[in-house]
């Protein structure tokens, strides 16, 4: 009988996936506004999507707590200005039950193709079939990592995991390691595990710009007043928003601008790292925000440490015992850690999400990955993506743009019972126009012009990552859903 009832529920009107801050945020306001028939499906036992999976020693937020979150539900105890992981998984695991969404969430449902089929979405998952009149991915960028194939790693003998799959059974002590990438998750983990290991072969292949991180404890006074006055902590949050949104004038108005932040990077670098060669190595030749800007005060000071070594020249083969690089030196190692990021450019849902005459996204995607306002892709009709193609920041809070998307996809939903809409998909002029609009806009920014190559670009060096523009741009962009812009049909 329980088989049967779960068979009859198997269709909602609304089908979200995942469970970060995008899936969250997305089921709160849908409750909010009075939607109940929908269900989001993740493939983990809990919430909190790239937060619950980044469990690595260090793992913390580079945006200040205080923006780092739902306008809707501030949290007055953060511990300090810039969040550990921790407090992140917990927020959003509070914020699940405290908006009641848990009972919609389907644990253990990992997506495995959804189709547009007769007028409506088949979501085929790890435990049946759902059907739906509208599919909400809040599946994002930062999901599936991206794993280098080293040649020989196969016949490696030692232990190997990515910092998103960190293996909290293996014990560093006296081992020794090589760390293969020097990005976000590298420069948080290295100074945690550098103390326990024996030795640390640090590849690097590009070194990245690194910033103070002007982070400190938040005091129970302040956590208090907070509490008893919360307008005292939008403020603050409000101020912190501005700040960052000025950043935009160097990465994207005026790149020239960045020429004084790099020279507190360099003098950062300089005050840390006190042997000429190895500054050397660590300086890099391109514009800083050309790649995400790091921030950490305890970065450069591990490895200057003598158990750790900085390898620059690339890597030529894995043996069984180690690693050999194109000097023809052998380093040997008994665990590897990659440290190398995600699949951004190259999404799990590209081959997942077919739309229209069996259209897959990457099919629709083989210019480039681009969607109207990074939500909504034309051929694929009641589908609406959260985090979508040049929704990324390089400055500021990633929240921000997903609580404007949301309000666009909210306003979507009131627009179709409002007007009697069964199907909305966004006409392909409308696409076009938007998308060639971001990529005028993208010609003179540091991430196109700043001399470097990052995982902001695809393949074909465009830059489908980012928004290239000030946050509130963007929401003046998605305040509104105007069918007009829309392929529709009446019920």
């Amino acid at each position: 009988m329980a088989d049967e009832v779960a068979r009859e529920t198997r269709h909602h009107r609304i089908v979200v996936i995942g469970t970060g801050f995008a899936g969250i945020g997305m089921a709160v306001r849908l409750k909010q506004a009075g939607y109940d028939d929908f269900v989001v499906l993740e493939r983990a036992d809990d919430v909190g999507g790239t937060w619950r999976d980044n469990t690595y020693p260090g793992c913390r937020c580079d945006v200040p707590s205080h923006l780092y979150s739902f306008s809707f539900a501030p949290n007055p105890d953060w511990s300090s200005t810039f969040s550990p992981q921790p407090e992140i998984e917990d927020y959003l695991r509070k914020v699940t039950d405290r908006f009641g969404v848990r009972r919609h969430i389907r644990f253990g449902h990992a997506v495995e193709a959804a189709s547009w089929e007769d007028g409506q979405w088949r979501i085929r998952t790890s435990q049946g079939e759902f059907t739906a009149q509208l599919l909400l991915s809040g599946m994002g960028p930062l999901a599936e990592p991206s794993v280098p194939k080293l040649p020989g790693i196969e016949s490696f003998e030692g232990e190997v995991f990515h910092s998103a799959q960190w293996d909290h059974d293996l014990d560093l002590s006296g081992r020794k390691v090589a760390v293969i990438g020097t990005g976000a998750s590298a420069i948080q983990f290295v100074p945690a595990i550098q103390p326990e290991v024996e030795e640390l072969h640090l590849f690097q292949r590009t070194p990245p710009w690194v910033l103070p991180r002007p982070d400190r404890r938040i005091t129970e006074v302040e956590k208090a007043v907070f509490r008893r006055f919360p307008l005292v902590q939008k403020a603050i949050r409000a101020g912190i928003y501005w700040g960052r949104e000025s950043m935009v004038l160097g990465f994207a108005k005026l790149p020239s601008i960045m020429k004084q932040a790099q020279k507190v990077a360099e003098k950062h670098l300089e005050h840390q790292v006190r042997d000429p060669l190895l500054r050397a190595k660590l300086t890099p030749d391109f514009t800083l925000g050309c790649k995400r800007v790091l921030i950490s005060d305890d970065y450069y000071p591990a490895i200057t440490k003598p158990n750790v070594e900085v390898v620059t020249d690339g890597v030529t083969e894995v043996t069984p015992t180690g690693i050999l690089t194109a000097d023809g030196v052998k380093h040997e190692v008994d665990t590897i850690i990659y440290g190398t990021g995600f699949r951004v450019t190259d999404l799990p849902v590209m081959d997942m999400v077919h739309g229209r005459n069996g259209l897959s996204l990457r099919d629709a995607w083989s210019g480039g990955m681009e969607a109207h306002l990074g939500t909504a892709v034309s051929g694929f009709p009641n589908f609406f993506l959260l985090i979508g193609p040049n929704t990324g920041l390089g400055h500021s809070s990633m929240v921000f743009m997903i609580e404007s998307q949301i309000a666009y996809i909210l306003d979507a939903l009131k627009t179709m019972d409002s007007e009697g809409l069964q199907r909305v998909e966004v006409r392909p002029e409308v696409q076009r126009a938007f998308v060639d609009g971001v990529r005028s806009s993208m010609r003179n920014t540091v991430w196109t012009r700043g001399g470097c190559t990052s995982w902001y670009l695809d393949s074909e060096g465009r830059n489908t990552t980012l928004w290239p523009s000030f946050t509130f741009r963007f929401r003046q962009l998605t305040r509104r859903f105007d069918p007009a812009e829309y392929q529709t049909l009446a019920m």
